[in-house]
Formats: C-alpha cells, structure tokens, sequence
C-alpha cells in the first residue's frame, strides 16, 4: 500500500513526462494540462492505496483513457459545431449556435426569407430526432455536448456510471447522425 507521501513523490516524479506526452497527443497545452490533472486526481482518489509497484501502469491506463475521453468529446463536438457554422460570424472568436440563431430572429434582412426557412426546418429536425431519443440517451447526450458537462459530472447528476454514459453518448450520437442523413442532412 502506498502511502500519502509515496503518492505525491510518484505524481511529482511522472508529472512532467505526462504532461509531455499528453501535449504531443492533443497538441493543445491547456487541455494537457487538465486530462494530466484528472488523470492524477482519479489516480489518488481510486487507487492511492494501490501498491506503489502498479501504480506506473495504472496511471497510464488512466491517463490513455483521458486522452481518448477528450478525442471523442471533440469529435462529436466538432461534428455538431460544423452544423451550424454557417450561422457563424467570422469576427467572432467564440461561436454559440444558440446565440447565433437567437441574434438572427431579431435581425431584420440578415437572411433571405428561404434561408430562414431552411434554417428552421433543420433545427425542427435535429430537435425532432433529438426528442425521438430514449430518455437516458437523450439526457445524457444533452448535458454531455450541450451543456458541455464532463463524463462524471453527467454520471453524478443521471446517478449511473461513466461507462453507461458513455454508452448513451455514443449510441445517441450514431442514432442521430444516421436518423439526419436519412433526411438529407449531412454534417
């Protein structure tokens, strides 16, 4: 069993190759920086009273899983994103697509009378196909991607482990994506 200063003096010996490794994966310093810290803190707070011998490969599990984690989450986000770029602005440095849409009804002559029809009806559809969801899918796919909450948040406030939500995300996003191509919306 490790103890409190074992585990400090690991977390401190591997911090730096961690944080390396995981910046040369994501290529984003600040993401690095926060899959390398929840990684460490899972560590501590489920398996510091592992022997200090397998803690080495656990945290690379851990730490693997993480990156993989935050893979996935940006490809789902970018393919939602990517719907609605074309209500982006380019002076915009951050882009809401509800903000976006909320902005354009208010606006008088932003948009051509057909685009806004078509604009509605997509959004009519993806929320109809959202609706159409099993409710634990539906739910966690909205506090996952929408209300961009992370894998354990969303596992505590549905009450279910983070593999079923991850299970729900997945089968939401594949449920989704083969419901709107079969409408013509393609993403």
């Amino acid at each position: 069993m490790a103890s409190d200063k074992e585990l400090a003096d690991f977390l401190t010996s591997i911090e730096r190759r961690a944080f390396k490794q995981t910046v040369y994966a994501v290529r984003d310093d600040d993401a690095a920086l926060d899959i390398v810290q929840d990684a460490m803190i899972k560590l501590a707070e489920k398996y510091g009273d592992r022997p200090i011998a397998e803690l080495t490969l656990l945290f690379q599990r851990i730490l693997q899983n993480a990156m993989h984690d935050y893979f996935r989450r940006q490809k789902v986000r970018n393919t939602w994103v990517s719907l609605f770029s074309s209500f982006s602005n380019a002076d915009d440095d951050e882009f809401d697509p509800l903000e976006t849409i909320e902005g354009l009804e208010h606006k008088s002559g932003s948009e051509s009378s057909e685009q806004k029809l078509e604009r509605e009806q997509v959004l009519a559809l993806i929320d109809k196909e959202i609706q159409k969801l099993p409710a634990r899918q539906r739910e966690a796919f909205l506090m996952r991607y929408w209300e961009d909450m992370d894998v354990a948040e969303t596992a505590a406030a549905m009450g279910c482990s983070e593999g079923s939500v991850k299970t729900h995300c997945s089968r939401a996003t594949h449920t989704l994506a083969v419901a709107l191509k079969a409408k013509g919306i393609t993403l």
